[in-house]
């Protein structure tokens, strides 16, 4: 169901059931108001007929079957008239009066059935004679629903256009989703430019600005993925070459010239498995993919595991300092994602800092926090080139490894909700890696 459909069912069904209510409302009390006219008709024509009494000459006291036209006794056409004594002796009626004579022993109105119809009656003492006027109930009805169709027949007119103005103004006001539409539509399929739709209500302005931070996003991740493909590419061709280089140099040679051409093929074979390694776990991290294995892993079993994973053969030069009341929470953290985290951050460490020197990791905790914060010993980087630690396949100098650790680590910390800080002195550089804290304990 369209939403113009939908919003004009709604909003016709509340009008027409508030059009109903007053209708019926008018319509009650306008029959009321007939009915109490035609009573009132009934009561004027009575005295009328009492004045015109007093002006002809007496009646014969046995008056039975005596007849006055209505013109005589100016009697409204469709109204009866009977005159009688108080002693219910009939002296004169209308010729529109019923053969049965109306009952008259009291006065007022009252409702008679004569001759099988029913007849309003009203009945009024003037002297020594009664007057009773009468009308039918089924006249009286048929020109109340005369009048009653003759009031109805506007309103359901005026209702029904009323609806179908409802109708063309929600079309009107949805236009400018229909243009919305309608411009997305005409795009082009790998178009990402930001919408512009002039002029636009107030209201859907916000989605106008939704829509557009999406599609800025869409880009922005798009060109990440072309980046990161154009990087990954080059990163993988150089190892590549050097490995088929090394090959060939092994087929053309023997002796120790050969083993030494073999040993440099497989260090590059190692360099291109941990890059593929690296790039498969940057893309699950950046991904929708979940690492909840079930496993949950304090802040003293993070450090010791990421330790015993780093960089192989340094593990040894990597100083724990852990406070001796820290608490065993487990982290809020994935324990895969954690670790993977905190040892890119002792291999980064390990790599740049001097061989004899060592490198210090030292766990706190800070609230609901836990905090790694490694330290090593080497000559530091320079402010600019901070702001660009993070960024993928970015090596310092001639590092080498893949450019990938670090980046690493920034997209896990924003999957996670953590923090990462840099802060580079004369006499090395310190990281701190802050993660949340599970809330059961």
């Amino acid at each position: 169901m369209s939403m113009r459909l939908r919003l004009s069912l709604i909003i016709g069904s509340a009008f027409v059931l508030v059009w109903a209510l007053a209708a019926a409302w008018m319509l009650s009390d306008l029959r009321q108001q007939m009915m109490f006219s035609l009573d009132q008709r009934l009561v004027a024509s009575a005295r009328m007929v009492a004045g015109l009494l007093e002006q002809l000459p007496p009646l014969p006291v046995k008056g039975e079957g005596t007849h006055f036209s209505a013109e005589q006794l100016t009697i409204p056409g469709g109204m009866a008239c009977q005159v009688s004594s108080l002693r219910g002796e009939i002296l004169a009626r209308s010729h529109n009066h019923p053969d049965e004579p109306m009952q008259s022993e009291a006065t007022g109105f009252h409702d008679q059935v004569i001759e099988g119809a029913v007849w309003r009656t009203f009945t009024l003492d003037r002297g020594d004679v009664r007057i009773t006027t009468a009308d039918r109930q089924v006249e009286r009805e048929a020109l109340n629903l005369s009048v009653l169709l003759a009031a109805s027949v506007p309103v359901g007119m005026a209702l029904i256009v009323c609806l179908f103005l409802l109708w063309l103004g929600i079309g009107q006001g949805l236009a400018p989703l229909k243009r919305m539409r309608d411009a997305l539509m005409r795009r082009d399929a790998d178009s990402l430019q930001p919408l512009q739709i002039d002029p636009l209500p107030s209201e859907l302005k916000p989605l106008l600005d939704s829509q557009n931070q999406l599609l800025a996003r869409i880009a922005k991740a798009l060109e990440r993925e072309r980046r990161l493909t154009g990087d990954a590419a080059h990163e993988l061709r150089s190892p590549l070459t050097a490995i088929k280089t090394h090959l060939q140099v092994a087929r053309m040679t023997d002796g120790a010239a050969r083993e030494q051409s073999l040993a440099h093929a497989e260090a590059g074979a190692d360099r291109l498995h941990r890059t593929l390694e690296q790039l498969l776990l940057l893309a699950r991290v950046e991904g929708s993919l979940s690492f909840d294995d079930g496993v949950q892993c304090s802040a003293e079993q993070v450090a010791r595991l990421a330790i015993h994973d780093a960089a192989s053969g340094a593990a040894e030069r990597v100083t724990l300092n852990l406070p001796q009341d820290l608490p065993t929470t487990a982290l809020e953290v994935p324990s895969v994602l954690a670790i993977a985290a905190l040892r890119n951050l002792l291999d980064n460490a390990l790599r740049h800092a001097p061989a004899d020197t060592p490198v210090e990791l030292a766990v706190r905790i800070e609230g609901r926090q836990v905090c790694f914060a490694v330290r090593d010993h080497g000559p530091g980087i320079s402010p600019d080139t901070l702001q660009h630690m993070t960024q993928r396949f970015w090596r310092n100098g001639n590092s080498n490894g893949c450019g990938l650790g670090l980046a690493i680590v920034q997209a896990i910390v924003e999957r996670c909700a953590g923090e990462l800080k840099f802060d580079s002195q004369p006499d090395g550089l310190r990281v701190e890696l802050r993660m949340p804290l599970s809330s059961h304990s």
